[in-house]
């Protein structure tokens, strides 16, 4: 499938500096500048409408367009929440508290799609960036409960002659077939946290599948494998947001970084963690210097293009959990990786300090669809804070 789009041309300057590898990131001081960011956006709200959950600021904006949780296709409503919960994590006494109410309150607005039919495999990512980051703070066995009839939920996508969850069943007569597209792999971790053994085998099937399906022979991932629905025989495989079906969009490639590296985190199975070093090696080797993806590695108007600081966010990430399991040289690499990465994107470049109450500026959405191109997204601030704590706590 090719897709055609309008370029938007720009000479990002702000794209071009180099970064020495092996830089440091002040883990602390960034904490710090996120909070400070989470209560600027807090007080711009206020009074806050917990249904309405910030999405974006376009590049020309300065306060966040809000988007509507009730309606079960807006897939970034958990990660406010999220961005909540962990910046409570990093904060102390009645400041830790403040945030984690406010956390609790958009959380509960999510509460509904759990015992709802499903709409589609964002669930997961709904999930995950509340009620799961909820408990693993709290314990409370409410957010267990919620998370468990979501788990369940999530399962129904699950098509046992594919081996997959079906991703938009909205769009199974676009496609003319099962699709599942390579973000599920993030939702998989619902299923896994569960710890039912239908949801295990049901997350690991996928991610086997997938591992054999959705990747081109050079370990770039392709956006979309298309099945049979009844047969389970692979049909071909395209791109919905990257520039073409054999290009390697960035954000592709690091979810699958990022969900091969907590299958394994969840299961132990030695595949899943060489699986998730073979990806992550062919998205290093074809990363700009300053460790900053272009939005999809095959645009042709690189270097005139526009960088995806998201994708940014969600591989360093994963990279500091993938170097956790590692040792020696593996080990020291990939850390070294994401730490350079965390750098620059606290760098004046990409943080948007005064400029916006976001984290991060320069994230790319769905750039055939023209939409959240070179924006500030709630993804991005939400994987950048994770990135910071998963460094501040590395093997304590």
């Amino acid at each position: 499938m090719k897709r055609v789009y309008l370029q938007i041309i720009a000479i990002a300057l702000w794209g071009c500096t180099a970064v020495v590898r092996g830089q440091e990131v002040d883990v602390t001081r960034e904490l710090a500048y996120c909070k400070g960011q989470v209560d600027r956006t807090l007080k711009e709200l206020s009074p806050i409408d917990y249904t309405m959950t910030p999405r974006n600021i376009g590049a020309d904006e300065s306060r966040w367009n809000l988007r509507s949780v009730k309606t079960p296709e807006e897939w970034c409503a958990g990660f406010f929440p999220g961005v909540l919960w962990m910046a409570s994590s990093a904060g102390q006494g009645d400041e830790k508290e403040r945030l984690m109410k406010e956390a609790d309150r958009y959380s509960a607005e999510l509460e509904y799609l759990a015992y709802s039919p499903v709409y589609d495999h964002d669930l997961g990512f709904i999930m995950i960036g509340s009620y799961l980051k909820g408990w693993e703070l709290t314990h409370d066995e409410h957010y267990k409960e919620v998370l468990m009839a979501a788990a369940d939920t999530l399962a129904t996508l699950y098509n046992p002659a594919v081996g997959t969850l079906l991703s938009w069943p909205r769009n199974v007569e676009m496609f003319g077939g099962h699709n599942t597209i390579i973000d599920n792999m993030i939702n998989l971790e619902l299923l896994l946290w569960s710890g039912k053994e239908r949801n295990k085998e049901i997350a690991v099937h996928h991610a086997d599948t997938t591992m054999t399906y959705h990747f081109r022979p050079d370990g770039t991932v392709n956006h979309v494998a298309v099945y049979d629905p009844a047969s389970g025989k692979h049909l071909y495989n395209c791109t919905h947001q990257g520039f073409g079906d054999n290009t390697l969009w960035s954000r592709g490639q690091a979810w699958a970084i990022y969900g091969y590296t907590m299958v394994y985190r969840y299961t132990k199975e030695q595949r899943f963690l060489d699986f998730a070093k073979r990806v992550a090696d062919v998205y290093l080797e074809r990363l700009p210097e300053d460790g900053i993806p272009w939005w999809d590695m095959g645009d042709p108007m690189i270097p005139n293009s526009f960088r995806d600081a998201s994708a940014a966010a969600v591989v360093a990430s994963g990279l500091v959990e993938l170097a956790s399991f590692l040792d020696g040289a593996e080990e020291a690499r990939y850390l070294g990786e994401a730490k350079r990465m965390l750098a620059r994107l606290s760098s004046a470049d990409y943080q948007s300090r005064e400029k916006k109450p976001s984290f991060l500026m320069h994230s790319v959405g769905n750039m055939p669809a023209g939409s959240e191109v070179d924006a500030s997204i709630n993804y991005a601030d939400y994987y950048y804070i994770e990135a910071l704590l998963r460094l501040r706590d590395y093997r304590k």
